[in-house]
């Protein structure tokens, strides 16, 4: 979202609203690997990619990682132990538990 469609900050702003904390991410504008064909034709590139946004993803010690892109949630979830998921499931599980 904050590339293609250049909304960055949209999800986030969303998310807090629905009353999630998030922890600040350095780099937060970098890729993870997983964009066009990277993954595909470029596993080396990928892989790196894939590494340095772990460990700025994880920098916060999150509980959970949320994206907005299902490529980017399949390739980080390759190689983390925290789980990765998209942000519309924690609106889902949110609105689930307000209701319950």
């Amino acid at each position: 979202m904050q590339h293609a469609q250049r909304l960055g900050g949209v999800v986030e702003s969303i998310l807090e609203r629905a009353g999630f904390r998030l922890t600040p991410v350095p780099d937060a504008h970098l890729c993870c690997g997983s964009a066009g064909t990277y993954s595909i034709l470029q596993p080396r590139l990928s892989g790196q990619l894939l590494a340095n946004r772990l460990v700025a993803l994880q920098a916060g010690a999150p509980e959970l990682i949320a994206t907005a892109n299902i490529g980017c949630q399949l390739h980080l979830g390759t190689q983390v132990q925290v789980p990765v998921c998209h942000w519309i499931e924690l609106l889902d599980d949110a609105g689930q538990a307000a209701e319950g």
